[in-house]
């Protein structure tokens, strides 16, 4: 039997330790806006999730307290968001020097080039340029990637370094 087709991504979902210091990084970072109404609360009126909704992305975030579980996963990578090209990452890179979002220096990887930054719980996200021609027409390239990079590694995420970079 084949299987039924997906319509996409209904939302992601991420763990947090403090919901108030989650929302100020993902607006700081990203310019997001928290969708209110769906705040989810428990049966005492205790909140315990968000929803966001970052510009450009058509996929809502949930920011969803769950301590245990963000300090499990410190320094995992779940989401790589995409940008156009090298030159609007170079535009995310000054935007978050101007609102002191800690990233790392641009990496070279298999197929573009890419930002980490670390959320307030240890979370890696990264921005990685989009593949020209899409997915299916770019070559993967190891040599391209710069292994060095403790970035690229599967290693868990340090503390940013003093000059303010990870």
């Amino acid at each position: 039997m084949k299987a039924p087709v997906l319509s996409g991504i209904h939302h992601l979902k991420l763990p947090v330790s403090d919901i108030p210091a989650g929302i100020d990084w993902f607006e700081r970072a990203f310019g997001a806006h928290r969708i209110e109404r769906f705040d989810h609360r428990d049966e005492s009126g205790t909140l315990f999730a968000v929803i966001l909704m970052l510009p450009g992305l058509d996929v809502p975030i949930e920011l969803r307290l769950a301590p245990a579980a963000a300090d499990a996963i410190v320094g995992y990578d779940p989401v790589t968001f995409g940008v156009p090209d090298r030159a609007v990452l170079d535009v995310w890179i000054e935007h978050f020097d101007a609102v002191g979002v800690v990233h790392s220096p641009v990496i070279s990887g298999f197929i573009g080039d890419l930002v980490e930054l670390v959320t307030p719980d240890g979370l890696a996200l990264r921005l990685y340029t989009d593949p020209v021609g899409g997915f299916d027409a770019v070559d993967f390239a190891p040599e391209r990637a710069d292994l060095a990079s403790a970035h690229l590694t599967h290693r868990i995420m340090q503390p940013p370094y003093s000059n303010g970079t990870l």
